[in-house]
């Protein structure tokens, strides 16, 4: 009877060994995951910092007059490319604001039809608003991923293995209010 009960004994605590491991790595493995999801983000606001300068000399020969809002744009890109990689609010808010910025200069062909027929331009401004999607997608991604590990952490019984291993919570992005109010139409 003895053996019967240290074999239950042993059984238990190889489980609970197994458990613990189980939990402590799917909370590594998630927290991995939200880290990826930011790194995509990254290549792509790396990738629309590349295409900027190509788009500035592209519209500067064409608005010639528009120097204060290329300047803006390029402030916005050099801050940017100083944010520290560990602040993702503060990168994503300066992203949004280039975001804003290059709205500026998307709306130029408006003012300027013949830049709306150079080839160089329309391809860059597609690769832009591909990249502006991709953008978005990663964002989405990354908010999933931290939903996925927040949970892992903040739910029983994987909240007491968080706790001893002082797991933190992945802050979500947020959209910025601008974007959150509805654009006004006029049928006039």
């Amino acid at each position: 009877m003895l053996w019967l009960v240290v074999i239950i004994i042993l059984v238990l605590i190889v489980g609970t060994v197994a458990f613990y491991i189980s939990t402590y790595n799917g909370m590594v493995k998630s927290r991995n995951w939200a880290d990826e999801s930011w790194s995509q983000i990254d290549v792509q606001l790396k990738r629309r910092n590349d295409l900027i300068p190509n788009l500035l000399s592209t519209v500067k020969g064409y608005a010639k007059y528009e120097q204060e809002t290329f300047t803006k744009v390029v402030e916005v890109r050099n801050q940017l490319l100083e944010m520290p990689s560990d602040d993702r609010q503060a990168t994503m808010a300066v992203s949004n604001q280039l975001s804003e910025s290059l709205k500026s200069i998307l709306s130029l062909t408006e003012s300027y039809p013949d830049l709306k027929a150079n080839a160089e331009y329309m391809k860059l401004m597609e690769e832009l608003t591909n990249t502006e999607n991709k953008i978005a997608y990663a964002r989405q991604l990354f908010n999933s991923s931290a939903t996925r590990f927040n949970n892992k952490i903040e739910t029983f019984p994987g909240n007491i293995i968080a706790g001893a291993h002082n797991f933190q919570k992945t802050a979500y992005l947020a959209t910025p209010e601008v974007e959150k109010e509805v654009p006004k139409v006029s049928f006039d």
